[in-house]
């Protein structure tokens, strides 16, 4: 063998892996060793955090109690329908009580154990089941009806019951512009005085509910549309105190003016639909001369 060939033997190798296995030992060994020390270190933060835990569970345990008992179970459900879908189905004739379709009824029953509980959607729903248990009124309905229902409060079904007899809602948008009318901000958009005439309060949410219901297709605001024959609501919306509080204090700032645009929101082909199947009585619907 030539001097520029490798030299190392077995021995040399052996040596050289037992090496590497000790230094990996001893490595292994140390950080053993300092596992206690650091679990020391640890463990009275461990144990306040698990203290911390256990008064957040309790507290969580506490906050939902009522909710857990606010969920429907089936004799709820069994007696809304002995009672309240009896009720709305009072003046429709036995033979045209028909099996509803359970795409409709089913999801309709299934929501109900966690809206129940609130009144104007469990009328809601109440009116859903009847109106596809009558055999009138049953192709009106619609599957979306459920969802629509599922994904709107209390406050909001209140505010559709404004569309049982009209077709829009009269509302104004404030607009904050600088003096040139390059800067424009929108303080307060869809104000309308309906949620005092219903005397519900917190305003702040109306917007919200506009903007809701325009996603779920309920209503709609054109842009450049207005309502007819309604300048008497339009001026009392501008007079408002909260209007006039608010351009009061727009226009007493330097380079801002305020403006009004009156818009108004109609409610949709849906939406109608929506009002007359679920949130009109279905006793005011159902007759027995219907069918005649």
């Amino acid at each position: 063998m030539s001097g520029d060939e490798d030299t190392d033997t077995p021995d040399t190798n052996s040596k050289a892996s037992e090496g590497a296995v000790e230094g990996t030992i001893k490595a292994a060994t140390g950080l053993v060793k300092a596992v206690p020390i650091y679990q020391d270190a640890i463990q009275p933060a461990a144990k306040e955090l698990g203290r911390s835990l256990e008064t957040v569970t309790k507290a969580v345990n506490v906050a939902l109690a009522p909710v857990t008992g606010l969920i429907w179970g089936y004799e709820k459900i069994k007696d809304f329908v002995d009672n309240l879908v009896s009720e709305k189905l009072q003046n429709v004739p036995e033979e045209n009580i028909i099996t509803p379709p359970p795409h409709i009824a089913g999801p309709a029953l299934e929501s109900l154990r966690y809206s129940g509980n609130i009144e104007e959607l469990r009328e809601m729903y109440a009116n859903l089941i009847a109106s596809s248990m009558d055999k009138n009124t049953t192709n009106d309905v619609h599957p979306a009806y459920n969802e629509i229902i599922k994904q709107i409060t209390s406050k909001e079904a209140l505010l559709l019951s404004a569309f049982k007899t009209n077709i829009q809602l009269p509302i104004i948008t404030v607009v904050d512009q600088d003096n040139s009318g390059d800067d424009n901000l929108f303080p307060c958009t869809y104000f309308t005085n309906l949620p005092e005439m219903l005397g519900l309060d917190n305003n702040d949410m109306v917007p919200t509910f506009i903007d809701n219901m325009i996603r779920l297709g309920v209503l709609e605001v054109p842009h450049d549309a207005i309502a007819t024959n309604a300048e008497s609501i339009y001026e009392e919306l501008e007079n408002h105190p909260f209007i006039v509080e608010l351009r009061n204090s727009i226009d007493a700032t330097d380079g801002r003016q305020s403006n009004i645009v009156k818009k108004t929101a109609l409610i949709t082909s849906l939406g109608k639909n929506f009002v007359q199947t679920c949130v009109q009585d279905h006793r005011e619907i159902g007759s027995p001369n219907k069918s005649e």
